[in-house]
C-alpha cells in the first residue's frame, strides 16, 4: 500500500466516516472501514466508495437502502472479495452477486429493487423534499457483523440556484425556470420538455443543468392547467415564446439557445431549432424522431402547428440549423426506431452541408429510457391505464447510457463557452 493511499484512508476515516474499533489507522487489517468520498453531491454526480481494513480475500456485502416517495423501501447489494490489500474499490470491484453484475462505482444506486413488485415495471421517484434532497444509506457487512453505515445525499439544487413557476396566465407558458448563482457571468441555456407523457416531466434534468451552471426552463405543453387536454395542434409558437422568456434572463446568453426534446418532444426540438435558427441555436434529442408524426390520442390529427396551419407528417427539415445537435438512442428501443432516427438526423444534416457539430450517441443494450440524468433506479416498461409499454433495453445497458450520455450533453454545453 503506497504512502499516498494510506494518508488518504487516515484522512477519510478522521472526517467523519463511521467503521469498527478505534479511529487510528496504525492497524488497518482489523479495523475495517467504508469509505465515500462525498457525504453530499448533486444526483447525477458519482461518489466513489471503498472498503478497506478487510483481511486480504475477505467477502464483504454493501447494501445502499432509500425510500421512494410512496413511501416504498429499495435496496440494492453487491457481494466482493477483497484484493491482496485488504481493498474493495467499487469503481473497479466486480461483484460475486448482488443487483448488478459488472464493475460499477454507482451500481448500488441504480441497481435499487423496491421491496415487493418487478423492478422492470416500476421506478424509483424519490420523495418530495422541501430540501430538494433525498438521503441513501450504505452498509458495509463482513461475516454476518454490520461494520460501517453511511448516508449520502443526493441533492437536485446546488447551492445559488433558484427555481421559479411560471404559469400560462402570468407568464403565457407553463413550466419551472431554473437559474444559476445569481452574478455568475452569462452561460448557455436550455429549454427542456418531454414527450407524450404530458405534464411537466423535466424538471429535475432543468434543476440539474442549473447547477452546472446552465440557465434550464423546463416547459410542459399539453395535460396542464391553461393547455390543451392531449399532444394535438401544439403551436410551436409556445415553445418560442418559453425560449425567448429563457433568452431574456440577465444570466442567460441568448447566442447559445438549445432545446432539448425527447421522444414526441423531440420533433418540437428539432422543428424549433430549424424554424427559429436566430432563437434557437442547437438540439439534444433523446429516442428521437426524424420525422414529423400524427397527434396523440388520435393519429390524424396534427401534433404540431406553424402559423395557424398543421405542420405535416414526414420528414423534418434540418437546412436552418444553426447549432449543435445530439441525437441520442438506444440499440434496443422497442417503442419506435429511434436508432435509424437519430442516424439519419445526422445524414441530413450533413447533407445540408451544416457546419456545426452534429453526432448521433447508439448505445448498446439501452432502450426507449436511455436518458436523461443518471443513477436513478428505473424500470423498463411503462404503465398506462390497462396496459403497459415495453421501452426495451435493460436496466444495466439504460443505467450505462445515461451515465455516458449525460456527460457528452454537459460537454457540449461547456464548449460553449464561457
Amino acid at each position: 500500500m503506497g504512502e499516498r493511499t494510506a494518508r488518504w484512508i487516515c484522512a477519510v476515516a478522521a472526517t467523519a466516516l463511521i467503521g469498527a474499533g478505534t479511529s487510528g489507522c496504525s492497524d488497518l487489517d482489523s479495523h475495517a472501514l467504508l469509505e465515500v468520498d462525498a457525504r453530499v453531491a448533486l444526483a447525477d454526480q458519482a461518489v466513489h466508495m471503498r472498503v478497506s481494513g478487510l483481511s486480504p480475500g475477505g467477502e464483504v456485502t454493501v447494501t445502499s437502502r432509500a425510500v421512494d416517495r410512496k413511501g416504498m423501501p429499495w435496496h440494492g447489494q453487491a457481494t466482493f472479495r477483497a484484493d491482496r490489500h485488504g481493498l474493495v474499490t467499487l469503481d473497479t470491484a466486480t461483484p460475486t452477486s448482488g443487483t448488478y453484475r459488472r464493475p460499477d462505482g454507482m451500481g448500488l444506486f441504480w441497481s435499487m429493487v423496491p421491496r415487493t413488485g418487478d423492478p422492470d415495471h416500476t421506478s424509483f421517484v424519490p420523495p418530495a423534499s422541501r430540501h430538494h434532497a433525498y438521503d441513501v444509506t450504505l452498509t458495509a457487512t463482513a461475516h454476518g457483523h454490520r461494520f460501517a453505515s453511511r448516508t449520502v445525499t443526493r441533492e437536485w439544487f446546488a447551492t445559488g440556484v433558484t427555481g421559479r413557476r411560471l404559469t400560462v396566465a402570468s407568464d403565457k407558458v407553463s413550466g419551472s425556470l431554473y437559474l444559476p448563482n445569481p452574478g455568475t457571468v452569462q452561460h448557455p441555456a436550455v429549454l427542456v420538455f418531454g414527450g407524450s407523457e404530458g405534464g411537466n416531466s423535466s424538471e429535475t434534468a432543468a434543476a440539474l443543468l442549473a447547477s452546472h451552471g446552465y440557465p434550464a426552463l423546463a416547459l410542459g405543453y399539453f395535460d396542464l392547467p391553461g393547455l390543451p387536454h392531449s399532444l394535438e395542434n401544439i403551436p410551436l409558437e409556445y415553445f418560442a415564446t418559453a425560449a425567448r422568456l429563457l433568452a431574456a434572463q440577465p444570466e442567460v446568453d441568448p447566442r447559445h439557445i438549445l432545446v432539448m426534446g425527447y421522444s414526441r418532444g423531440s420533433e418540437a426540438a428539432l422543428l424549433l431549432a430549424d424554424d427559429y435558427p436566430g432563437l434557437v441555436h442547437g438540439a439534444v434529442v433523446y429516442s428521437p424522431s426524424a420525422q414529423v408524426n400524427g397527434g396523440i390520442p388520435h393519429y390524424s390529427t396534427a401534433a404540431w402547428t406553424k402559423d395557424g396551419e398543421p405542420v405535416a407528417d414526414g420528414l423534418i427539415p434540418l437546412n436552418h440549423v444553426s447549432g449543435p445537435v445530439m441525437a441520442i438512442a438506444g440499440s434496443d428501443d422497442h417503442l419506435w426506431t429511434s436508432t435509424l432516427w437519430a442516424q439519419q438526423i445526422v445524414e441530413e444534416l450533413d447533407a445540408c452541408g451544416n457546419r456545426y457539430p452534429h453526432h448521433a450517441l447508439i448505445y448498446p443494450h439501452a432502450g426507449h429510457g436511455v436518458g436523461t440524468f443518471p443513477y436513478l433506479a428505473a424500470g423498463t416498461r411503462y404503465p398506462l391505464t390497462g396496459r403497459e409499454i415495453d421501452l426495451g433495453g435493460t436496466r444495466a445497458g439504460n443505467a450505462a447510457a445515461q451515465e455516458a450520455g449525460w456527460h457528452r450533453v454537459l460537454a457540449l454545453l461547456a464548449s460553449l463557452g464561457p
